[in-house]
């Protein structure tokens, strides 16, 4: 601490961004401020609400920036938040996506729905509220507009050529005046030219009705019910049918909600909720979200933005460089407040859900440090092997951050070097494996090192972490009983139980770690077997090489599978006869 205030007193005042680092080096939080001497010194004094107290008590050391102006300080924030992802601040890692309608740029463009939106020369419509509404406008228009299904080009027609809805590259010539008249006319339907198509469609009917041809006019009749039925489900909300994104916010105690309304084509079709903590100014902390929110390729910048009256709209549109309105009326104005009676409804109704999920995870941790007399473990790494009498030995480790699984951190492991079932060497070969990594890239050590089994399981890891890497990492085990389920926690030379209360958050915390990690160790192992009893089956048949034992494995997913599959069904993916033959052969000598 003495560090700390040396640092605090030759703070500049001037503006800039800061970096609060935790006792292993780690950026645990980015901010930006006008002043800095004034921003920064103000954790360290005066009382702070639960959530803040819980970063400064992390803060072992901080380097700051200076910049030339607010601005410049805003825009180098939302930069470092995006290089370091610090955990304390708003990061979009989980935010959901939505799906779009793509027409691919190729010879023969297909029609796709698709998460994610790239610079690939497609051209993306959407997003639409859900798969259901994506994949219904998809369905209406492979009706009208027939455009190639096929990933690959078949080398015959299929089904789709035979009731309409693909002209059939794969035998027949269409030219590219005839996709480029097809392309066009999709994206003026999807430009929310559905009524002119509906129109015309109309004509059709009537002159068929007049030819007495009830046929065909009982077909388009039924593609205009169609075109009602999937595109006039939603109201207009604007009149203009422009592409626009309206956010407004809420926050209290600490915490604020961005609602996100998006627009499309004038209708309201999808919101975006998001909660967290903040711990600068509120309009600050959303100026930091608003830049955030476009670094994502699922988030395509609509044409003009509304926000509300308090926000800075020159630095909102120098940030998403998006043309920003502030309404003060009409339509666009209701919108706004529309979305912030959202926001204050949405964090009003989670805070009793913030505040239980603090006690199950923050006060766990904090509870199972002080019960372990540890510091509180923010990261917890857990280890378990998994193997049916020594074959296919593998191993997994999951992370728990802030007592919450953190997937991007799992890993996966084939012991390499251990004979038969040896779960002692196992784990000391995943153990060393894991922090010789670790030590070599220099990156942050966990707080707890957790091991699902006893004390031979924790005598090897401590083995390998204390005496041939030096680590002074606390380390435990979780005892299980004859149900797979923590018994206990043991822990030091010699092993001793850790008393924890049954029915308290801390062991509940270690039941969920216990079970993700055997889930996820399980669920390897499963995929590891199946992967090598059906590749092992294959190695004996002329003709089929690592490259064709991937393709009859993503194709056929099973052995079993495979046995009942046809001559005709190898053609399917062009496996030649004479190979197909030798592998039917196979898989009979081996049933």
């Amino acid at each position: 601490m003495t560090n700390l205030k040396e640092k605090l007193a030759v703070l500049p005042a001037q503006p800039g961004c800061y970096l609060m680092k935790n006792k292993h080096g780690t950026i645990i939080y980015v901010g930006k401020a006008k002043v800095l001497k004034n921003r920064v010194r103000s954790y360290f004094t005066g009382s702070h609400d639960g959530k803040t107290q819980q970063l400064v008590s992390e803060i072992e050391n901080f380097e700051y920036i200076i910049t030339s102006s607010n601005m410049e300080a805003l825009i180098l924030e939302m930069n470092l938040i995006k290089k370091h992802e610090p955990k304390y601040n708003v990061i979009l890692k989980d935010d959901k996506s939505y799906p779009y309608l793509k027409i691919t740029n190729e010879e023969h463009p297909r029609l796709i729905t698709t998460r994610k939106v790239k610079k690939d020369g497609g051209r993306y419509f959407g997003p639409y509220p859900n798969a259901g509404a994506a994949n219904e406008t998809k369905k209406l228009l492979d009706r009208l507009y027939p455009l190639r299904k096929c990933r690959t080009l078949p080398d015959r027609v299929c089904l789709y050529y035979h009731i309409g809805q693909c002209l059939a590259p794969c035998e027949f010539p269409v030219s590219q005046e005839k996709n480029k008249q097809l392309v066009q006319d999709m994206a003026r339907f999807l430009n929310n030219g559905h009524q002119q198509v509906k129109k015309e469609l109309q004509e059709k009917m009537e002159a068929a009705s007049e030819e007495l041809n009830f046929e065909r006019a009982k077909e388009l009749r039924d593609q205009i019910q169609h075109i009602d039925a999937v595109m006039e489900k939603q109201k207009m909300t604007i009149k203009d049918q422009q592409n626009r994104d309206v956010f407004a916010y809420a926050y209290d105690k600490g915490w604020m909600c961005v609602q996100v309304f998006f627009v499309r084509q004038g209708k309201l079709i999808e919101r975006d909720v998001s909660i967290f903590p903040f711990y600068q100014g509120p309009e600050e902390d959303f100026l930091t979200f608003l830049g955030q929110f476009y670094l994502k390729e699922e988030h395509m910048k609509p044409r003009e933005i509304l926000l509300p009256q308090e926000v800075d709209q020159e630095m909102a549109e120098h940030l998403v460089e998006v043309h920003v309105q502030q309404p003060k009326r009409g339509q666009k104005r209701e919108l706004v407040r529309l979305a912030a009676q959202n926001a204050e409804q949405a964090l009003s109704e989670r805070f009793q859900l913030i505040e239980r999920d603090e006690e199950r995870t923050i006060r766990a941790i904090e509870d199972l440090g002080e019960k372990m007399n540890i510091d509180t473990p923010y990261r917890i790494e857990a280890f378990d092997n998994s193997n049916i009498q020594g074959a296919d030995p593998v191993s997994a480790m999951v992370t728990f951050l802030d007592g919450k699984p953190h997937k991007k951190d799992y890993r996966k492991y084939k012991v390499k070097d251990v004979e038969g079932p040896d779960d002692y060497a196992s784990m000391k070969e995943v153990i060393r494996r894991r922090y010789v990594r670790l030590l070599k890239e220099e990156a942050e050590l966990p707080d707890l090192i957790l091991i699902d089994g006893g004390k031979g399981q924790l005598s090897a890891a401590k083995s390998v972490l204390e005496d041939e890497l030096g680590l002074l990492v606390p380390v435990a085990g979780m005892a299980k009983d004859d149900k797979h389920k923590t018994s206990e926690l043991i822990m030091g030379e010699p092993a001793e139980v850790i008393s924890l209360q049954r029915n308290s958050h801390a062991f509940y915390l270690l039941q969920r770690i216990q079970d993700e990690v055997h889930r996820f160790a399980i669920s390897f192992h499963r995929q590891t077997r199946k992967k090598n009893m059906f590749t092992s089956v294959l190695d004996d048949v002329p003709g089929v090489g690592e490259k064709r034992k991937r393709q009859l494995l993503r194709h056929f997913g099973s052995v079993k599978k495979m046995r009942e599959a046809s001559l005709e069904d190898f053609r399917g993916i062009s496996i030649p006869d004479n190979v197909s033959r030798k592998l039917m052969k196979r898989l009979q000598e081996t049933e």
